[in-house]
């Protein structure tokens, strides 16, 4: 099959890696001038294993391809889409972005029936030119039931790999599924500045990352959603100490972080719910002290 990706970094890099070693053909979307900066080779280190595979590189995508996954920040999105032409014909797009509010975006722009929402739970960073390290234990990858006749020959290859894959009915449950785990691990690592585990092991940032996620599933369930929030809490227990969120790793590196896309659900269904959300409030607004300040 023929894949594009949009986002060559930490995710794009691993999906890009896995899909090349198994015989897909890679092409990476890249900005206007960045190009030179990736290789036509891609290295990825990886708890599942080290692969070198080559890879295309084009700046504006403008060939018919299968699947375009698109795995940038959320605060990259609307430069990003426009690097895809409308005219461009794609069977799939599989945005791989954290938050909920890019689907709906996404199918404005590209039509309802060609969004396959999914998300994936992994801790990946691209630290070169074309050299990805996959650092978690896992990777949990779900996607709608609705695009799996035509992506089941890449579930297929990333199970191979190591990923864990499963299709999901219930969009609003897939996507909330990873909000209620990403949120308060995000806000909680990030006001605390270091690793889950210096979250987890002090008692006062664990009740309030604790009272997050009750807060988050509340709300999840409030939007539709079908959530455990015992299952939550006990996935976040299990996480590695040193497993450290995407974005406590931008706010280190003065990097913008992706708060409106990951709190912001949360925050505006709380309010259309009469939900309270104190511990959720609390951290945000500890972040953008602390962003603030800088």
């Amino acid at each position: 099959m023929k894949h594009a990706i949009l986002g060559a970094g930490g995710v794009g890099g691993l999906v890009g890696a896995v899909l090349a070693n198994a015989g897909h053909d890679i092409t990476f979307v890249v900005r206007p001038g960045t190009e030179r900066d990736y290789p036509r080779e891609l290295s990825l280190e990886s708890t599942f294993g080290n692969i070198k595979a080559p890879v295309s590189v084009v700046t504006s995508l403008a060939e018919a391809t299968d699947v375009l996954w698109i795995a940038v920040k959320a605060t990259q999105l609307e430069d990003a889409i426009h690097s895809i032409p409308q005219n461009v014909p794609i069977k799939a797009i599989v945005p791989l972005l954290n938050g909920i509010d890019h689907v709906e975006r996404l199918r404005r722009q590209f039509g309802r029936e060609k969004v396959v929402p999914a998300t994936i739970a992994v801790e990946s960073e691209r630290i070169g030119p074309g050299k990805v390290v996959h650092r978690s234990p896992f990777v949990r990858f779900s996607l709608a039931t609705a695009g799996k006749e035509l992506l089941q020959t890449s579930v297929e290859a990333f199970r191979r790999f190591g990923f864990e894959c499963r299709f999901v009915d219930d969009e609003c449950t897939l996507l909330w599924s990873k909000l209620v785990f990403l949120a308060p691990v995000a806000l909680s690592t990030t006001a605390a500045r270091s690793a889950i585990g210096g979250v987890t092991s002090d008692p006062s940032r664990w009740a309030q990352l604790e009272a997050c996620v009750r807060e988050a599933c509340a709300c999840a369930c409030a939007a539709g959603a079908k959530i455990d929030v015992n299952v939550v809490l006990a996935g976040v227990k299990n996480l590695p100490s040193g497993m450290r969120s995407s974005m406590e790793k931008d706010v280190t590196n003065g990097k913008m972080p992706e708060l409106e896309a990951i709190s912001g659900p949360i925050l505006r269904a709380g309010e259309t719910h009469s939900i309270p959300i104190p511990a959720t409030r609390e951290l945000v607004q500890m972040i953008q002290t602390y962003l603030q300040a800088c």
